[in-house]
């Protein structure tokens, strides 16, 4: 029996050894020792370290107009913080709907500017062509291939693009009138290209009026002139009065069946 019951005899004089040393430690007797109670001192401050770092949460920062990134839901803002949120969104649908009404403005200047059948540079290309086509002025100025066609000369030398000489007006009877000049150079000689068009009323479409060429030292080649028609449209003017003809149509008695 005894053998069995030592360790458990024993086991009191250790604690109490144990707590001497301590004390001693404690008065500054003894100096301290990095044995098992130091590891387990250690190893609970590293234990309370552990604890305090996972328990800690993250600051939140607080959501303004500016800062506002959308990583928090709308029931986690306060009542300040989902009016910045509303501001936000408000400012983005603005600056949205302003960027679609720009691009928006811009493909509809294109158009009416350069691709539409109405607008000038239109009107430029198509005559351009016209002289190109055309027998009599290829042999005036030389191969089409190397014929240029640009507008006026301007006092800027930073200018690159020469700008076509046009005038847009509508006449007393309220007919839109389109007049442009530019110039035409080739191989062979270079010229002056004259274009008058006019868009008739409830017309929507120009029609040429004059699309001529003059080089100098050769006669006028006139591509397109437009004549009016006699009996037409002439107005005679007597005491202030303009009288208009109008043709009489003639019933033959013998076509009328009774």
């Amino acid at each position: 029996m005894l053998p069995s019951a030592a360790p458990y005899l024993l086991r009191p004089t250790s604690n109490r050894a144990a707590l001497r040393r301590l004390q001693l430690q404690h008065i500054g007797l003894l100096p301290r020792s990095t044995t098992t109670i130091t590891g387990t001192t250690a190893s609970s401050s590293l234990v309370r370290k552990y604890a305090t770092t996972q328990g800690a949460a993250p600051k939140r920062r607080n959501v303004t107009v500016l800062s506002d990134d959308g990583r928090y839901e709308w029931g986690e803002l306060s009542g300040r913080e989902k009016v910045a949120r509303a501001t936000q969104q408000s400012v983005n649908f603005v600056v949205i709907i302003a960027g679609a009404v720009l691009t928006g403005g811009v493909f509809y200047l294109l158009f009416t500017e350069v691709f539409s059948p109405n607008s000038k540079t239109w009107q430029f290309e198509k005559a351009v062509e016209r002289i190109k086509d055309d027998v009599r002025c290829t042999n005036l100025l030389g191969d089409r291939r190397e014929i240029k066609a640009y507008g006026e000369n301007t006092w800027s030398r930073w200018a690159r693009n020469r700008p076509i000489a046009t005038s847009v007006y509508q006449d007393r009877v309220g007919r839109e009138h389109l007049k442009m000049n530019f110039h035409v150079e080739g191989p062979l000689n270079s010229g002056t290209v004259f274009v008058h068009m006019m868009k008739p009323l409830n017309e929507h479409h120009w029609e040429y009026q004059l699309l001529a060429l003059e080089v100098p030292g050769h006669s006028r080649v006139v591509l397109e002139e437009a004549r009016e028609k006699p009996g037409v449209g002439q107005a005679l003017k007597i005491f202030g009065i303009k009288w208009r003809r109008t043709e009489s149509r003639q019933v033959d008695t013998g076509d009328l069946v009774s």
